[in-house]
């Protein structure tokens, strides 16, 4: 059986070693606790939590999701029940689980990625940390910070100086360089980079004559972004030395084998789940598949071989 194991926060106080390199989306998986009803969530590398925010939300006005060819558009706005909540009720029962839980937090301003990381320091249950800084369905924070280097790289320091965690930060598509935020965040100490979230798009109802979410825009994620991902995966890996985590219409371990190539060290499923429960065992089934048919021992070995061969200074 080939070795599936990979880590994603190296050299860091605390680690993040997986035992696969298959983890759900943000915001697709809810808080693991339906799914584990289901199936054995210890099978997965890591859980990620939806996104979580220092007071509750009720999230955006209805209708949130609007169907499209090859993809989906959402406009959820983070309804979640607050990071006290998330500590008392939900990191109980995952400190229960054999699998690590990333809690994804989003915040309104740079202080408060601080100050949400400091809450979430050494919480029994708690693995580590996903910055949201591009969530494009809030008025404030998410892209807002997301789209300024200088924003995300304080947010970035103000979460790693305020816990142990692996910091991971969530990075938007919605720029002109993808790669000049990546850098930004892993000069101020990101354990990883997660490339990408959803790509800002709009659907009309030509019968209704107007958006169909009620915010006009949303977040375009499934298949159709698969192309975008890759791509700022790739640019992404050649520039940064921390592991990258590749999200973005990844739903088969063939998917997953591409993004590893392109430089990934991990994925995230996330929209596949909608449609079939099981996509995240199917990933990860299918990517074993395919190491043992084509031979691989180690996953690892596959990460970043279609980069570019790195150029030796002194030669043509």
């Amino acid at each position: 059986m080939p070795n599936l194991t990979v880590d994603i926060a190296p050299g860091r106080k605390n680690s993040l070693v997986l035992k696969n390199p298959v983890m759900p989306a943000s915001g697709t998986f809810s808080w693991g606790i339906e799914f584990a009803r289901h199936f054995e969530i210890e099978a997965l590398g890591a859980v990620v939590s939806k996104g979580v925010t220092m007071a509750p939300r009720g999230g955006n006005q209805q209708p949130r999701v609007a169907e499209t060819p090859a993809g989906m558009l959402n406009s959820i706005g983070l309804q979640n029940i607050g990071i006290e909540a998330c500590i008392s009720e939900m990191a109980p029962l995952w400190a229960r689980w054999d699998v690590p839980v990333l809690v994804n937090i989003a915040a309104d301003t740079v202080e408060e990625f601080g100050e949400m990381a400091r809450m979430l320091d050494g919480v029994p249950g708690i693995s580590g940390l996903e910055l949201n800084i591009s969530c494009p369905n809030v008025d404030q924070g998410g892209i807002e910070i997301g789209q300024d280097v200088g924003a995300s790289a304080r947010a970035t320091r103000a979460a790693v100086r305020n816990t142990d965690l692996p910091v991971i930060v969530k990075i938007t598509p919605n720029v002109t360089d993808p790669v000049a935020l990546a850098l930004a965040c892993e000069s101020e100490g990101a354990a990883a980079i997660c490339a990408i979230n959803t790509v800002l798009g709009l659907a009309i109802d030509s019968r209704r004559r107007k958006a169909i979410l009620p915010r006009a825009r949303g977040g375009l994620s499934g298949p159709a972004i698969k192309p975008i991902a890759l791509r700022i995966v790739y640019d992404i890996a050649k520039a940064v030395r921390v592991p990258v985590i590749g999200c973005g219409g990844i739903s088969s371990g063939e998917d997953a084998v591409e993004f590893l190539m392109a430089g990934a060290t991990a994925v995230q499923v996330g929209t596949a789940t909608f449609a079939n429960p099981r996509a995240l065992l199917d990933t990860i089934e299918g990517l074993e598949a395919w190491l043992r048919a084509n031979g691989v021992a180690d996953v690892n070995e596959i990460v970043g071989c279609a980069l570019p061969a790195p150029t030796v200074a002194g030669t043509a």
